[in-house]
């Protein structure tokens, strides 16, 4: 529980800008073995609010971690596309469930951090925005102030979300996973204002500082945060390389730049990214890059390094 009486309980997901749904269900059915469940599924018995798209997003479930594709062409609400066209596909952000969710935007309004609604409407009064036509608590943080956009909303009833079945465990690695995924290592943001980040993350949200140190791969200087259930490397990127140029198209506000699982073996994720055709950028004796311009626009990196900060009591 953070000093202001709110929780971060979990990780809700990534949010990858896509230009073809149906192609990118495609891709990680056959590099990550997944399959893809569409939003559209939560309106079979329950129609969606009044004026809200269902064909817009798709999940997949990938251990640890809900993977969520959007086409921003499709995410129209009240007769405007939220999200800009993308070109190429690319990470966007993430957001968290949150207990006592006011709190929560109460703590970082505190700190003069802005919030929007769903509708972009700035976030001004003592109480969060709420969904269109639902009570439903959601904001979003303003990039310029928090790096990125975060999102927030309270834990509420899923079906496409797998980690909030009763039971559910991450349980042992698949031998029918051909990359052989145990679970997810870490989050990267590139910044060049790492302090910006963590009085989100820390100093707001009541994250902690696991490890500072270089990642040579990268190229840069990583500040490790576990917050809930995950964590996020918070990476300043060394000019020259492609991690900084990663983070100037979104200069200067950050960039979600990619995420990196951690697996049985390197040898066996390298031999079927190779059949599927997916080049690998980098590797080393721990970890493998894979090329973004045949993996989704996202350099997915893998390794067998231990987590960053990882103790039984934090899983």
């Amino acid at each position: 529980m953070s000093d202001g009486g709110f929780r971060v309980t979990r990780l809700y997901h990534p949010s990858h800008h896509v230009t073809d749904l149906k192609e990118s269900e495609a891709w990680f059915e056959r590099v990550f073995g997944r399959p893809s469940r569409p939003m559209a599924e939560m309106t079979r018995n329950a129609p969606a609010s009044e004026g809200y798209p269902t064909d817009y997003s798709t999940f997949t479930p990938i251990r640890d971690v809900l993977f969520d594709m959007i086409d921003p062409e499709r995410y129209v609400l009240q007769g405007v596309q939220r999200y800009a066209s993308v070109d190429r596909p690319q990470l966007k952000g993430f957001g968290w469930y949150v207990e006592e969710i006011g709190d929560a935007y109460r703590a970082l309004r505190r700190l003069g951090v802005g919030m929007v609604g769903q509708l972009d409407e700035p976030a001004e009064g003592d109480e969060p925005p709420t969904a269109p036509n639902s009570p439903m608590p959601i904001f979003f943080t303003v990039p310029e102030d928090a790096g990125l956009r975060y999102e927030f909303l309270p834990q509420i009833p899923f079906p496409l979300d797998h980690r909030l079945e009763p039971g559910w465990t991450l349980g042992p690695v698949s031998d029918d996973d051909p990359l052989g995924i145990e679970r997810c290592s870490h989050h990267t943001v590139l910044t060049t204002r790492p302090e910006r980040a963590l009085r989100i993350v820390v100093e707001a949200l009541g994250g902690t500082v696991v490890d500072e140190r270089r990642d040579e791969v990268l190229g840069a200087s990583s500040t490790y945060v576990r917050l809930a259930d995950a964590v996020f490397a918070y990476a300043v990127p060394d000019e020259g390389t492609p991690a900084h140029a990663d983070w100037a198209r979104n200069a200067p506000n950050d960039t979600y730049h990619s995420i990196t699982w951690k697996v049985v073996d390197l040898d066996r994720v390298a031999r079927h990214l190779k059949s599927q055709g997916v080049r690998v950028r980098s590797r080393t004796d721990e970890v493998l890059v894979t090329d973004p311009e045949t993996s989704l626009g996202i350099p997915w990196g893998f390794t067998t390094a231990p987590v960053p900060g990882d103790t039984e009591s934090a899983r």
